[in-house]
């Protein structure tokens, strides 16, 4: 275990800024502390804003700007993923193609927190272009766990994650395909919340799988992560795909809500280890809520369609990187020799992987048998989940099959790496609010993630339960 400053939470930190018992630029200089301290061995960043952001909270200090209805995050650092836009910086995706690319704008979620004042600290590391489970396929080098050096900090979110494992920012924004916020929150003992797809625009951010891209916050808290939810969703004209009503008011309580049903989905502790089962059943136990045991058969699918539908997806949103528009350029004498150069130089050995299945998949004769076959599972799927909420208000599964791996250990064998997301793939297929917190029994002094899922558009109520239900661990 490796001993290290921390920085408090948001929920904390802000009463103590309108109090006036510390100012922005302490903030900042704590941070700038916790990355020189760590960010060596840890590699969590690809950019650092350190003297913007210093330049930041002098300013706030000096206008005495403090966290205010209509600047709730004044003076606050946030970290963001570096395959979402903040504008005049680079936005890499962790891969040579990107390598030198400046965005020209600001992402939809990126311009919400500096209207409410935050404070931008650094663009995080990523497995490239957000495909991978470890964060080991970056161009720029593994993500090391910060509760344990050896191992992985997650994927793809891990840059994202490990920042706020060794207080490099306040909260950090991290992107969540099928689990890539979610699993690296849960290896790093942190909260990662998926929201309903379409409650938050994804205009700025680099697409993967376009259907299934979510942003995320990830942080130390439920609290905290409602928070930045608060700030970040809503619709957008950007992003036809939001949807057009504002998010429902929270309102977070200690209190546990008299009558919940919560159900653990019965397949996906099935094969788990009795450690992870018992860290994961155990707090409910504490806590004296009982559980149901509820049967999605078609939950075990799930990795699948979710790799033939990410998979598809990914070889169409990738093409754009072609050396002619912008990104890397590997200039050769004609244009397919300009385009093979480019992409070959370019693109990392897992991104290939993914294009190349994700083509055939596409390709006549096989788009049948296996992408239309996988959007037809996807709509079974959904229909098994609806009715599954008709009879509970909740939905408990792991959210990862492990605690954190070693560097490594799975890198050279990608269905095993792919079989990492088995419990995070199905509700994101399903386009449900997720939210993985930390177990209070750990395995090995390793953390273990709790996952609930809500029905559609339920993300206040899920974040209600979840404050309540963290509390009371």
């Amino acid at each position: 275990m490796v001993a290290m400053s921390s920085i408090a939470p948001l929920s904390e930190l802000i009463p103590a800024l309108k109090r006036k018992e510390c100012t922005a630029y302490d903030i900042i200089e704590q941070v700038r502390r916790n990355i020189n301290d760590n960010e060596t061995d840890i590699n969590a960043f690809i950019n650092v804003f350190l003297e913007q952001a210093q330049t930041q909270a002098l300013e706030l200090d000096n206008k005495n700007i403090r966290p205010n209805p209509k600047k709730p995050l004044a003076g606050l650092p946030i970290a963001i993923k570096d395959n979402i836009c903040v504008k005049g910086e680079s936005c890499t995706c962790a891969s040579k193609i990107l390598a030198d690319f400046i965005s020209p704008y600001d992402a939809t979620v990126v311009k919400r927190l500096k209207n409410a004042g935050a404070i931008i600290i650094g663009k995080t590391n990523l497995d490239e272009f957000a495909m991978g489970s470890s964060n080991e396929t970056s161009t720029f080098g593994v993500v090391r766990n910060p509760l344990d050096k050896t191992k992985v900090a997650g994927g793809s979110s891990g840059g994202s994650a490990a920042v706020i494992a060794y207080g490099g920012a306040a909260a950090a924004l991290g992107s969540d395909t099928g689990g890539s916020a979610r699993q690296p929150a849960a290896f790093c003992g942190l909260v990662g919340f998926r929201p309903s797809y379409g409650r938050v625009s994804r205009y700025g951010l680099v697409a993967f799988a376009s259907s299934l891209d979510q942003i995320c916050p990830i942080t130390q808290t439920v609290e905290d992560a409602a928070l930045i939810y608060s700030i970040i969703a809503g619709p957008d004209e950007n992003d036809s795909t939001t949807y057009p009503q504002t998010p429902d008011i929270m309102e977070l309580t200690e209190k546990l809500p008299q009558g919940t049903r919560i159900a653990y989905i019965k397949e996906c502790f099935d094969d788990l280890d009795s450690e992870m089962k018992q860290a994961i059943m155990r707090p409910f136990q504490d806590t004296g809520i009982d559980l149901i045991e509820l049967s999605l058969p078609l939950v075990k699918q799930s990795v699948a369609a979710y790799l033939i539908l990410t998979f598809a997806e990914a070889s169409s949103n990738l093409a754009r990187y072609d050396g002619i528009r912008y990104g890397l350029r590997v200039a050769k004498k004609g244009l397919m020799e300009t385009y093979f150069a480019t992409r070959g130089q370019g693109l990392g050995k897992e991104v290939k992987r993914r294009i190349l299945i994700g083509t055939f998949g596409l390709s006549e004769g096989y788009i049948d048998a296996y992408y239309n076959t996988a959007l037809k599972y996807r709509a079974a799927l959904s229909k098994q989940y609806a009715d599954a909420f008709a009879k509970v208000d909740f939905l408990l599964s792991p959210t990862a099959p492990s605690t954190a791996f070693k560097i490594g250990e799975k890198k050279d064998n990608p269905l095993s790496m792919y079989l990492s997301d088995i419990y995070t793939t199905s509700n994101a297929l399903a386009a449900l609010p997720s939210i993985s917190i930390p177990s209070p029994y750990k395995i090995e002094n390793l953390p273990v993630g709790i996952q609930l899922t809500a029905p559609r558009r339920q993300d206040a109520k899920l974040l209600g339960f979840a404050h309540a239900l963290e509390r009371h661990f």
